[in-house]
């Protein structure tokens, strides 16, 4: 092992440690554990490479803290309320039961999927009945918001829309809306962070509230793709949906973003305020 890995090795080791302690803290030593549902299908689109990484950092600090536990699919068989059985290579159903869990077991998704994701229209409607009827959370990272654009209602859910990148993997200043709110409270007031930043749409500031947002005076606002005139760029959100909350962030294009503890709390408080373990302000908060 070269000497610079050893320090990497190390230096991870320490931001272990570091985290553990505070998320017990937080969590109490022995909570009762919720299940999340680690969704990554990416088969009709763009393949992150962060997200091996990123699923595999949400279940250590479900399984480290011991709030939830974490179940990992990169398909959409368990969007379904319905019994999942084996079927044989015809698509025909034998009528036994697979020992899967369908989404009544579960308390909040995790999503990192893309693009056009294949769903059946019964289960599109189970999974906005998840959140909207059954009051489940929903977090969305990243790529989540280019996915579905041909089904108007995961948009409404989630709260907005991918609309490029205009700037591509770049630094840029991110300023914090609500630091109280439990996601926010590691982020400093404003700090530089280096991802693909996105332009989002079709979100309003009159329905969801803004947690953090990108500071425009360090962007190029004359660059080709940049389409919003009011520049208005959100970084993270929480919103309500029927019964049940919702949280999305831009943040996560690289695996190492996931490796940051700011970014590592962040997701893990937003997977705690939609599970309901902790409490935070979701209403709309105009500009």
């Amino acid at each position: 092992m070269t000497i610079a890995r050893t320090i990497v090795c190390v230096a991870a080791v320490f931001v272990s440690l570091a985290i553990r302690p505070a998320v017990r803290a937080q969590t109490g030593q022995r909570p009762a554990r919720k299940h999340v549902l680690a969704w990554a299908d990416v088969r009709s689109g763009y393949q992150h490479e962060s997200i091996s990484h990123a699923v595999a950092t949400i279940e250590h600090l479900g399984r480290e803290s011991g709030a939830y536990d974490t179940y990992i699919r990169t398909d959409s068989q368990l969007i379904t309320k319905h019994p999942i059985m084996f079927e044989i290579g015809t698509g025909i159903a034998t009528g036994e039961q697979f020992l899967a869990h369908n989404l009544d077991y579960f308390d909040a998704i995790f999503f990192f999927g893309v693009r056009e994701i294949d769903l059946t229209p019964e289960q599109r409607a189970d999974l906005l009945a998840f959140v909207r009827d059954d009051g489940k959370g929903f977090i969305g990272a990243h790529s989540g918001a280019t996915a579905f654009f041909s089904w108007p209602e995961f948009g409404e859910m989630l709260g907005g829309r991918f609309d490029e990148h205009p700037w591509g993997i770049t630094d840029a200043t991110v300023v914090v809306d609500d630091p109280r709110f439990p996601a926010m409270k590691a982020f400093p007031a404003a700090s530089i962070f280096h991802d693909e930043h996105y332009q989002l749409k079709d979100f309003s500031r009159d329905k969801l509230h803004v947690l953090a947002h990108l500071d425009a005076s360090t962007l190029n606002l004359h660059a080709p793709l940049v389409h919003r005139t009011d520049a208005d760029f959100p970084v993270a959100w929480a919103k309500t949906y029927g019964k049940g909350r919702v949280f999305y962030s831009t943040l996560g294009h690289e695996d190492t973003a996931w490796d940051n503890p700011v970014i590592q709390q962040m997701y893990f408080q937003a997977i705690r305020w939609t599970l309901g373990l902790v409490n935070g302000d979701a209403a709309p908060s105009p500009r």
